[in-house]
């Protein structure tokens, strides 16, 4: 029997993987943590989850993911996305636990025009993806069983994200506008939550950086337009330029991820963002209705 922490345990991601493990629990036990019962930038309290645990893996859902927040808020962006990540990381060295660490596209520049692999120049533009970039280092540089996996626009039914957002504001408005020239991939928390029990039950043993979103290159436009379209919702949606929508934070505009070792390592196929976006709406059920 394997037995896992997850923490960040009320996030979305960590939501999908309650639900997709649940298949595995005769082999499989976790322990979800949420940032109240476990606060990873608390190094004394780490340590002692760990040391009575009995963990065999660790999986970091946990992370500060308000882009623009942490403009404005560098300490607590640094405290959660870097010395969090840094703790758990010294913590699963000295207890041989393998780390599964979640990250972002948003370490990437946006400057290229093909595919990022993971030996890519890595350029964050601001203080999020900043503190997540250190978060990898610190996880690469404190232990060496590790899986850091960087992902893009998760979005899942669970918690709040893309998807939810703008089937809300689709029922709410006559008009939306939405920014068509950055481009990415969408990609569902369920899938993702699939991939990292492959890690655990195959017991991957290559470990390293890894890449993972679902198939296909899409703008936040044409991620709009697909959950409108696959939900019936009857809005005039406009697509605009980045800088007719200032933000606080920058984002890259190209960041698609390539990601054929994980499919090579894994022996998987990855599926199609509009394929996993009309599960993820049937997952949500139709007509969604906020909670």
């Amino acid at each position: 029997m394997l037995k896992i922490l997850v923490t960040g345990g009320n996030g979305q991601l960590a939501n999908c993987i309650k639900e997709v493990s649940s298949q595995h629990l005769d082999t499989l036990t976790f322990i979800y943590k949420s940032s109240k019962e476990l606060d990873i930038t608390d190094k004394v309290a780490v340590f002692k989850e760990f040391e009575g645990g009995g963990y065999h893996f660790c999986v970091n859902t946990a992370a500060y993911t308000n882009v623009d927040g942490a403009e404005n808020d560098q300490g607590k962006a640094d405290l959660v996305n870097r010395v969090g990540p840094k703790n758990i990381a010294e913590a699963c060295k000295k207890n041989d636990v393998v780390l599964v660490h979640i990250s972002t596209d948003f370490v990437f520049d946006g400057g290229q025009s093909t595919p990022n692999t993971e030996q890519a120049v890595t350029n964050p533009l601001g203080v999020y993806g900043s503190s997540k970039l250190k978060g990898e280092q610190a996880v690469v540089s404190k232990c060496k069983k590790y899986f850091v996996i960087r992902t893009s626009w998760l979005y899942s039914e669970y918690g709040s994200n893309f998807m939810k957002s703008m089937l809300k504001y689709g029922r709410e408005r006559e008009s939306l506008s939405v920014v068509y020239d950055q481009i990415g991939t969408p990609t569902y928390a369920k899938d993702l939550a699939e991939v990292i029990l492959l890690f655990v039950l195959n017991r991957i043993d290559d470990y390293g950086i890894y890449h993972y979103s679902n198939e296909g290159v899409a703008s936040w436009y044409d991620f709009a337009k697909a959950i409108f379209d696959i939900n019936d919702v009857v809005v005039q949606l406009l697509p605009i330029r980045t800088e007719a929508y200032p933000l606080p934070a920058k984002r890259p505009s190209f960041s698609v991820l390539d990601k054929s070792k994980i499919k090579n390592v894994l022996q998987i196929e990855i599926p199609y963002w509009r394929d996993s976006l009309k599960r993820a709406c049937d997952d949500l059920g139709h007509p969604y209705q906020e909670q």
